[in-house]
């Protein structure tokens, strides 16, 4: 396999910096915790690239430096590849794997539809599967190999035997979400699925913009002009005002300072708000 770019001690601390995090004496589970947990409240789940018509570059120096120096957020590609670098960098055991997402139907998405992580720390628990790639999903890492109910502050979540082909299913609340394929990955593997949802008027990335993160009580998203906050299971909605109130609301919630307002892309084929947050 291709070798990872490695981060300098410089790197490391200004990521860490960025999501608020000290440096870990010991790479072990509770560091590992801790860090996802910042991460998933500090760098934003966003497609805005894909609207902005902003390249999308799958080494992880770029994706490093689109997280730390232009202080933006990503999807799953772009999170956890940056992630599997900062925690590389501080001693944990990453591999990469290809994941398939469950839709509403029940139906599987494409392979390498989703990057997530296997990480083994140096207390040796585990493996866990991190994730700050997923939008919402578990605050805290999971037990790979573990079969029972995990409680997250998103849920109950467990991990199960798939039907076939030695892959594992990830649920949440009794619903499949994932299908994780546990053969190591590069990458670069996660090219053409990256074009795909970059580009595919089947791809729900097209369809919307959305940017989204966790809060310490709940969640708050802003999808075009509307604003979903949700707080202790409370959902509130409403529908930003002109485009200063658009830009004021990236900046307050997400830390983003746009010049002007970034508008959904027309994509041949998409049918305008197909897909929702």
């Amino acid at each position: 396999m291709a070798p990872a770019h490695e981060l300098s001690s410089r790197e490391t601390d200004a990521y860490l910096d960025r999501i608020g995090a000290a440096r870990p004496r010991r790479a072990d589970a509770d560091a590992l915790r801790e860090l996802q947990q910042r991460h998933l409240l500090t760098v934003p789940f966003e497609n805005l690239s894909v609207h902005l018509g902003e390249e999308v570059v799958l080494t992880e120096d770029r994706l490093v430096a689109k997280i730390v120096d232009a202080r933006r957020g990503g999807f799953c590609y772009e999170l956890n590849g940056a992630f599997a670098a900062l925690l590389r960098s501080l001693g944990f055991r990453v591999t990469l794997h290809q994941a398939r997402v469950f839709g509403r139907d029940g139906r599987l998405g494409i392979p390498f539809d989703h990057l997530t992580l296997r990480v083994e720390t140096a207390d040796g628990g585990g493996p866990w599967l991190a994730d700050v790639g997923f939008g919402d999903h578990a605050r805290y890492p999971l037990l790979l190999e573990g079969r029972a109910d995990q409680t997250d502050p998103s849920g109950a979540f467990r991990v199960v035997e798939a039907p076939d082909h030695g892959d594992v299913d990830v649920l949440r609340d009794g619903r499949p979400e994932l299908r994780v394929d546990l053969r190591p990955r590069e990458l670069a593997e996660f090219g053409a699925a990256c074009w795909y949802h970059r580009t595919s008027p089947s791809s729900h990335f097209t369809a919307s913009l959305v940017c989204s993160r966790f809060t310490e009580d709940g969640r708050v998203t802003l999808s075009g002009r509307k604003l979903v906050r949700t707080v202790h299971g409370r959902r509130d909605e409403r529908m930003l005002d002109g485009d200063q109130e658009v830009l004021d609301a990236y900046r307050e919630h997400f830390g983003l300072d746009f010049g002007e307002v970034p508008r959904a892309a027309v994509f041949p084929g998409v049918r305008a708000g197909a897909a929702g947050v």
